[in-house]
């Protein structure tokens, strides 16, 4: 994070002859906060700049195609697109447990969570294409593939001229909340995504909508952001009705301290909205019945970042902290209902329906040299309270607390290429401990954007 105040105020201090006095001092932080207020300004106007540019010189091959000597026209006009195109290549060999239907102990499953395949096996491959496309607009695309399938992960386009740190994006997104959320698993630091955004969302939360956010002029790094969207996503449903089916608020700040430090917190609220949500249950005659929720979901979310480069240059050392905490309270109604005429729920029942729930995580990474990173990662959650009004005669209410501990090293050729081992036990499962071993590798091919804080 702004990292290049430091870098200015070292070559600055570098230049001169003689020691700095304290008034030497005084003016380079001077100049440093003066850098820092007006640094996103800087940067704004100078993607506007390269916006225009571009334009420009996708205007200049129609110019030269009504001269009779350009007889290349029709090559040129398709070259004046050129969107930036990158491919990830993702794959491993699992060494684990064989358990079918994993599930998180405690929590309605949200799909996707948990490791799938043993052996060896390709994760999703993705395909990126993004660009400007005029002076005002930048549009993006990520497809994701996997096994015969293809899926629109993101598909947007954002502001680029609004100014004062205004910034707009429509589309399908990854949600801004949280911290880790909208980081594709290509740029996490282990292979798998935590418990918690895996009781949360299967893996992450997408909103097809509207986001707006505002980055405040000040030194000290705010940002205030807000969605409006379809909801689609779990804990959502897709109601297929007008207006709004989920949002989201958040704030994030941050700050460097020093040279060599610099941090972030940030603070999230999403809302969303279910109808027959489905879920697998068990009566309490052990027979396997199905549930259907409507209602309110909300979930806030707190996270915390700390990054440390010794004078700000990660080449050869740096450490990186992350944690995040979740609360997740839904109410509304469950139906209970099974195929099984010999279930307590083979005539469908209904009641209501509460639960608070909550999990945490927080992991460390540390760049032992060029090259190396070593990281450890805790978790655990917290089926907290589950209420299921009158179907509490019905259904089996498994209280549990999953935890997971894992271990990494990984070693990087360069930012495009990463090998990755990783070590875990994992306990997320009620009287199941499953040791697992991840051989990992993630390949970026094609222009590729620097990722986030």
């Amino acid at each position: 994070m702004q990292k290049s105040f430091a870098m200015a105020a070292l070559l600055a201090a570098s230049c001169g002859v003689q020691a700095a006095t304290d008034a030497d001092l005084a003016a380079i932080r001077s100049q440093i906060d003066e850098m820092k207020k007006t640094y996103e300004q800087r940067i704004a106007a100078l993607e506007q700049k390269l916006a225009q540019a571009e334009t420009k010189s996708r205007q200049e091959p129609q110019q030269v195609a009504s001269a009779p000597v350009a007889s290349s026209s029709p090559s040129a006009a398709a070259n004046g697109f050129n969107p930036e195109v990158s491919l990830i290549l993702q794959g491993q060999y699992r060494n684990m447990k064989d358990i079918p239907g994993r599930v998180i102990g405690g929590f309605v499953s949200a799909g996707g969570e948990g490791l799938n395949n043993r052996g060896f096996s390709v994760d999703e491959t993705e395909l990126v294409l993004a660009a400007n496309i005029d002076p005002y607009w930048r549009g993006q695309a990520i497809v994701a593939m996997a096994d015969g399938q293809a899926n629109i992960e993101e598909a947007w386009f954002q502001s680029l001229a609004i100014g004062q740190g205004v910034g707009l994006k429509i589309g399908r997104f990854r949600s801004g909340i949280g911290y880790l959320n909208e980081q594709h698993p290509h740029a996490r630091d282990f292979s798998d995504a935590p418990l918690m955004y895996q009781a949360m969302f299967g893996d992450s939360y997408a909103q097809d909508g509207v986001q707006l956010k505002w980055l405040a002029p000040t030194p000290l790094f705010v940002e205030l952001g807000g969605e409006v969207g379809r909801g689609a996503n779990f804990p959502g449903t897709d109601r297929n009705r007008n207006g709004a089916g989920g949002g989201a608020l958040y704030v994030h700040v941050g700050d460097d301290v020093g040279f060599s430090n610099s941090w972030r917190l940030g603070a999230s609220w999403l809302k969303t909205r279910a109808s027959e949500r489905s879920a697998d249950f068990v009566d309490l005659g052990g027979v396997a019945a199905q549930g259907r929720f409507a209602g309110d979901s909300t979930t806030w979310l707190a996270d915390f970042v700390w990054k440390w480069a010794p004078n700000g240059n990660s080449t050869q050392q740096s450490f990186k902290f992350q944690s995040e905490y979740f609360v997740r309270e839904e109410k509304g109604n469950l139906s209970c209902s099974s195929d099984d005429a010999t279930s307590l729920c083979g005539m469908p029942a209904d009641s209501s329906y509460r639960t608070r729930q909550s999990g945490w995580y927080m992991q460390g990474v540390y760049q032992l040299m060029a090259n190396w990173r070593a990281g450890l990662r805790y978790e655990q959650l917290d089926s907290g309270v589950r209420d299921f009004g009158a179907n509490a005669a019905n259904l089996v209410i498994d209280n549990y607390r999953p935890k997971k501990a894992t271990a990494m090293i990984d070693y990087s050729w360069s930012e495009f290429s990463r090998v990755r081992l990783q070590l875990a036990q994992d306990k997320s499962m009620p009287g199941i401990t499953d040791h697992q071993l991840t051989l990992q590798y993630v390949m970026s091919l094609g222009a590729h954007g620097a990722h986030k804080f």
